[in-house]
């Protein structure tokens, strides 16, 4: 049997610049078994999803009581790496984020998404305040000894205006790429950055892996990964896109 540990190197090991990791990201244990059987090389979980299966909205409004059962289950479920969507880790704190963490990491999932918006609050934590945060989960992981893959997620493209210009949010951005992984993050994740130019800058100019989110369930693979990604995620995509078929084929019948 694969340890936890082995799982976690795995993982890390299918960072490749150019030739990503590509996660179709899941929500329970019966769609992590379903792209487990497609063929993936990982499971990963999106919150978004999570939280829509349950009947709660997104932001931690799924309780952490609530969503580690879930995660429990999945793990027990596949023999893949499983890395979650921890939000902003469940709490404000430094303590309370590495006790949050510590719990997670527990289950045997190898890696988790880390992001910098403050949850339930407005805008983005400062850098220095979020990299005590993320030195925290670093601290929960090394630990427990196990090298999990901190994916650190920035908001600063998916938080920002409607109307903002993302080149002008690039040096914010790639300055908190280079804290983050000073802090020890593995990935640095950027949601809500679609254009080509401004993708392959911060894959050249940054040194952690970039994983680039795809809203399209459509777009060219090909194409992103040549941009330099290391690892593509569609968030709540998939969740979205069954639910809409389903809602569809009941109405079919429903109204026959």
């Amino acid at each position: 049997m694969t340890t936890q540990v082995e799982m976690a190197q795995r993982f890390q090991s299918l960072h490749v610049p150019g030739g990503p990791l590509v996660l179709y990201n899941i929500w329970d244990a019966g769609s992590a078994k379903a792209v487990a059987n497609a063929g993936a090389k990982a499971i990963a979980t999106s919150s978004w999803a999570v939280a829509a299966a349950k009947g709660y909205a997104d932001g931690e409004q799924l309780t952490l009581e609530h969503m580690l059962p879930v995660v429990e289950r999945i793990v027990s479920c596949v023999d893949l790496p499983v890395t979650v969507d921890f939000e902003g880790g469940y709490a404000a704190d430094p303590d309370g984020i590495y006790e949050n963490v510590t719990r997670l990491l527990k289950l045997g999932v190898i890696g988790l998404n880390f992001e910098d918006q403050v949850v339930d609050g407005s805008g983005l934590y400062g850098i220095e305040e979020h990299v005590q945060r993320l030195a925290a989960v670093r601290r929960a992981a090394d630990d427990l000894g196990v090298p999990a893959f901190i994916n650190a997620r920035t908001d600063v493209f998916l938080k920002a205006a409607p109307d903002a210009d993302h080149a002008e949010l690039l040096g914010d951005a790639l300055a908190r790429e280079a804290a983050y992984a000073k802090a020890g993050a593995d990935g640095f994740f950027v949601p809500g950055l679609f254009d080509d130019d401004l993708l392959r800058q911060v894959c050249q100019k940054a040194s952690l892996p970039i994983n680039v989110m795809i809203m399209d369930m459509q777009a060219d693979i090909g194409k992103v990964a040549g941009l330099g990604v290391s690892r593509i995620s569609f968030g709540p995509e998939p969740y979205i896109s069954l639910s809409n078929s389903l809602e569809s084929a009941a109405k079919a019948i429903i109204g026959a």
